[in-house]
């Protein structure tokens, strides 16, 4: 079986080991992580860490944060001059995934590819599109943050009588959730979704971004914003910059363009500030987490990151003073999500052969992420009548 986290920036793949153990599966490159770009030229398509490396130099035949656009009926420009659905690229990605897998995996099926937990079902379906254009039958879209609590419980092995609440942030490249989650040995209940599809550490890249091109035309009057090749330097400096402010207190963000070099200085203290409503609208999100969940922090047992863009110590240090909790930060949080999709695959597959082992005895239930319901338009007036109301138990 196989888990497979279809990430915005970095895709992963996880599968039971011989133990029963969940562990991430290397690409051909030998990488636990698969960058989720395409570089596209004629009839050739390459995946991953090749055409990242080419994007400076080529942007118009290279396509990423794909799944921001997932449900849209277009990916929004144009890729090697042409247009494409955002799910016929996530199949070029999740085909590449599969292909590496399948040279240290044995038995692929089941395969669960997992989604951000508050994607609505145009999304979640253009996902399961995206596996039927790659030929891969998906036996099951799963929630990120469902996944991650999976990989936590199992991997340190909490599985007590004693039912624990789980908060799970999820901060990834390019889509937030939050869910609660409550555990016990047997059972695993989501009983609250909260989340934004728009936000990411993209959008802390692009303030990073927005700060050194705004200094570049404050000294050379050109804007490198407005040249494709250009824009593709500064981002990925931008993102190096990112990086590096996790781990030290300043570094420079460096812009080459229109025959000017420019170097400039950015210190962890002014990326905090330039991108505090950004880490406000998390913090947003969490509070209504615990609301529709009806729990305060004194239930919430065990607080646990996802996502790349956790690594930042704002997020913790604002967790931190928000719940007064320290968050859990024992596993790689670019791997828990593809490990608890493979998880789940392993769930799946003992339940549907009834086998009687400890896996096929487990119990999940989840919620919908959005409100159902009809409606009703004229002319101007719009009236949605809610039916099943987000948050309720499927």
């Amino acid at each position: 079986m196989l888990g497979i986290d279809l990430g915005t920036t970095f895709s992963a793949v996880a599968t039971l080991d011989a133990s029963g153990r969940a562990v991430t599966v290397p690409n051909s490159d030998g990488d636990i992580l698969t960058p989720s770009a395409i570089y596209l030229n004629g009839l050739t398509a390459v995946v991953g860490q090749a055409a990242l490396d080419v994007q400076s130099e080529q942007p118009e035949h290279v396509a990423t944060l794909i799944k921001r656009r997932m449900g849209y009926p277009s990916f929004g420009r144009q890729v090697d001059g042409r247009d494409f659905r955002p799910e016929t690229l996530s199949a070029l990605i999740l085909k590449k995934l599969v292909r590496d897998a399948s040279a240290r995996v044995k038995n692929l099926d089941p395969i669960v590819v997992t989604v951000p937990a508050y994607f609505d079902d145009s999304r979640r379906k253009a996902t399961h599109d995206a596996g039927r254009i790659a030929g891969i039958r998906v036996a099951d879209v799963f929630d990120e943050p469902c996944a991650a609590a999976l990989t936590y419980t199992f991997d340190q092995d909490d599985r007590t009588d004693r039912e624990k609440f789980l908060l799970v942030y999820d901060l990834g490249g390019g889509t937030f959730d939050v869910s609660i989650v409550r555990a016990a040995r047997k059972r695993f209940h989501t009983i609250a979704i909260a989340g934004d599809v728009q936000l990411g550490g993209h959008d802390w890249d692009r303030r990073l971004v927005d700060y050194a091109a705004d200094a570049f035309v404050a000294q050379h009057g050109s804007d490198p914003r407005s040249d494709a090749k250009s824009l593709a330097l500064v981002e990925s400096a931008a993102e190096r910059a990112k990086r590096t402010l996790s781990k030290l207190p300043q570094t420079t963000v460096t812009i080459s363009h229109a025959g000017h070099s420019l170097s400039v200085p950015i210190t962890r203290a002014q990326f905090e500030a330039m991108t505090r409503d950004l880490l406000l609208r998390t913090r947003m999100t969490v509070n209504e987490a615990l609301r529709q969940a009806g729990v305060g922090w004194d239930r919430i047992d065990r607080l646990l990151l996802v996502g790349g863009s956790t690594h930042m110590p704002m997020t913790r240090s604002m967790l931190r003073e928000l719940s007064g909790k320290d968050p859990e930060t024992g596993l790689a949080v670019s791997e828990v999500v593809a490990r608890g999709a493979a998880l789940h695959a392993a769930i799946r597959a003992s339940q549907m052969a009834a086998r009687a082992d400890d896996l096929a005895d487990i119990v999940e239930v989840h919620v919908n992420a959005h409100g159902l319901g009809v409606e009703v338009r004229d002319k101007d007036n719009v009236v949605n009548d809610i039916v099943i109301p987000r948050n309720t138990q499927l």
